[in-house]
């Protein structure tokens, strides 16, 4: 692990802790938690040593107060997809769009950060792994209490498994953000979310249904 300078001496220059969050976010979202050195993050962030360590103490809780940076200013889609008081299929539908959109605009790196901000690690980053595993699982978690409340509103199959539903949508929406690290456009993660859409039983109860045994006939998982 990269560690911060600490201060020398002499009063560091006045900055914009929200700014210079943002730079160390973007490049560890484009190059990942071990690619990004320290002086990389010196050059993008405009700030000394002394100034890094005093406000981040060094490279690991840099990334995970990225990390949070990231959390409250990039995946509004998702909240806002998940929360909205719209029949389930129609929020899954927002929630695939969303990413789709959020994992490909042209100003920003491609992907989701919770996804590549550490697919290969050594040992010694083995916290960062974690720490990007818990953000995932959270969001899998939440994939799966909007679909709980659509089983209870009547909107799934009710023998349908609300968190295998979820691990599918969320192992969807890590393909996308792969894809889209690989460079595929907003076009084509839209057609790869419509088709993920066209597989799930979402607001449509009675297809996929087996007319002998009374239960849901689909591939996706049964509690």
């Amino acid at each position: 692990m990269d560690n911060l300078e600490k201060p020398r001496g002499g009063r560091p220059r006045a900055f914009d802790p929200d700014r210079a969050l943002d730079a160390a976010m973007h490049l560890f979202w484009e190059h990942g938690y071990e690619a990004t050195s320290l002086t990389m993050l010196r050059e993008a962030m405009g700030l000394t040593p002394p100034q890094i360590y005093n406000a981040f103490t060094d490279k690991e809780t840099l990334f995970r107060k990225a990390l949070e940076r990231y959390h409250q200013t990039e995946i509004g889609f998702a909240l806002e997809a998940l929360s909205a008081p719209v029949p389930t299929g129609e929020a899954i539908r927002r929630l695939l769009l969303g990413a789709a959109e959020a994992y490909s605009r042209p100003d920003k790196p491609g992907g989701c950060l919770f996804v590549s901000g550490a697919l290969a690690t050594s040992p010694q980053a083995q916290t960062i792994a974690d720490e990007l595993k818990t953000y995932r699982k959270a969001s899998e978690a939440a994939i799966a209490e909007r679909l709980a409340d659509g089983k209870a509103a009547g909107d799934l199959p009710e023998d349908l498994s609300a968190e295998g539903l979820a691990k599918y949508i969320a192992g969807v929406m890590n393909g996308m953000s792969i894809q889209a690290r690989d460079g595929a456009s907003v076009e084509e993660l839209r057609a790869l979310a419509e088709t993920a859409l066209a597989a799930l039983p979402l607001g449509r109860q009675n297809q996929g249904h087996d007319s002998e045994t009374g239960r849901h006939a689909g591939p996706f998982p049964r509690r």
